[in-house]
């Protein structure tokens, strides 16, 4: 069973910063990938990022290119998401999310919703401008 718990979050004004972190625990028998899914007031829920964990690889949404980068510390089973140049529409509860790599591919070609298996409880970040 995956597990996934988030800290970080919280407020920060615009073009500040904020990290968020997200400890796994657990195992895939395949090759995974971890990432971050936003939902905003009255939106959809949308992927923002993920990272491969077999090779490092990266995605993310154009909306955050340039100001969001995530990593790995494998030693700490942990991902993180760094988020710099914060704007007002950056709010949303952001979910560290997990599941096998294929479906986050899947869910980028078919920009389709991110109907991952494993989800953490989601954590609340609010840039005011």
């Amino acid at each position: 069973q995956v597990q996934l718990v988030e800290s970080g979050g919280g407020l920060a004004q615009a073009g500040g910063s904020l990290r968020l972190s997200c400890v796994v625990s657990g195992s895939f028998s395949e090759d995974y990938a971890v990432g971050w899914v936003r939902q905003a007031p009255g939106q959809e829920r949308e992927g923002v990022s993920w990272i491969s964990s077999i090779d490092g690889n990266t995605y993310y949404i154009d909306s955050v290119k340039g100001r969001f980068a995530i990593s790995r510390d494998s030693a700490k089973n942990t991902v993180y998401l760094e988020m710099n140049r914060l704007k007002p529409e950056d709010t949303a509860v952001y979910y560290c999310v997990a599941d096998l790599l294929v479906k986050f591919i899947n869910a980028v070609i078919s920009n389709g919703p991110y109907e991952m298996d494993y989800w953490g409880k989601g954590t609340l970040v609010t840039v005011s401008s």
